[in-house]
């Protein structure tokens, strides 16, 4: 099985939180169990030349509105595992990944547009199909809705499955309707059903209504998601789904968190040296 990871971070390639941990470990952990994995995400600024780079000319366009945006896939690798890039210096190349300390970036519609389809784009490209495209939170969310309804006649993409993970759901990508020119969708999908929330586009609950499946961080955290109370508006869709939404608990990379071997403490530990 081929499985290709999209998120906006992933660690130690650029961190702001867990969900770079999460995307960072997942794909040595499918390996051990003979999945093939890769990563493909932003080439942020905070890349750098920390790791090496191979441009190969993979070169891809994706409509935004009435432009073509065109962007460069570049290779890179870190433990084993194969890392796509998505270098668009005009969307990622900037000294925060999605705010400053003044607040969000007035255009992470348009960026996290973007991304999720040269998500897309840059499969047709890099001569890696996976069988399943795993996306992360409301930055990637709106590739499953791209591949229904862009790629469902591609013979390249038309049979990749997709699962989106929640890992926090009171993050959810919503911005202004004025934005629904950004993904190149008829007004039709502005509704309830699809991707309107409360007068505005909601990225998450395209990609949770899109989705082939769809997981949570635990098995009670995919329970509570579906209740008024932790669902952030979202419970309602989230029930219809609820036969394909899972709870997977979270995992960790005993090698980076071996305390043992941890360069980065001040004191070295076991099980067998704690009383």
């Amino acid at each position: 099985m081929k499985v290709l990871i999209a998120s906006p971070e992933v660690y130690p390639f650029v961190k702001t939180g867990g969900l770079a941990d999460v995307t960072g470990s997942l794909p040595k952990a499918l390996k051990k169990l003979g999945v093939e994995a890769r990563v493909i995400l932003p080439k942020h600024k905070q890349i750098g030349n920390n790791f090496p780079l191979r441009y190969r000319n993979l070169k891809i366009s994706c409509p935004i509105s009435n432009k073509v945006v065109e962007a460069e896939i570049v290779e890179s690798e870190s433990d084993g595992i194969i890392a796509y890039l998505i270098e668009k210096d005009e969307y990622f190349y900037r000294d925060y990944l999605y705010s400053t300390p003044d607040g969000d970036y007035l255009d992470n519609a348009e960026r996290f547009a973007f991304f999720s389809k040269a998500v897309l784009e840059a499969i047709k490209v890099i001569d890696y199909v996976p069988d399943v495209l795993h996306l992360n939170d409301w930055e990637t969310a709106l590739a499953a809705l791209f591949l229904r309804l862009h790629y469902r006649d591609d013979p390249l993409l038309k049979n990749v499955a997709t699962l989106l993970t929640i890992h926090n759901l009171g993050y959810q990508g919503i911005f202004w309707h004025y934005d629904m020119h950004l993904l190149n969708l008829g007004w039709e999908y502005f509704t309830p059903e699809y991707l309107e929330f409360y007068g505005k586009i909601n990225f998450l609950k395209g990609g949770i209504v899109f989705a082939d499946l769809i997981n949570t961080v635990s098995k009670k955290y995919s329970q509570e998601i579906q209740t008024p109370e932790f669902g952030f508006g979202l419970d309602g869709v989230l029930k219809k789904r609820a036969k394909d939404l899972f709870g997977v608990l979270n995992g960790i990379d005993y090698e980076e968190w071996d305390p043992e071997r941890d360069e980065k403490i001040a004191a070295k530990y076991s099980k067998l040296t704690i009383h």
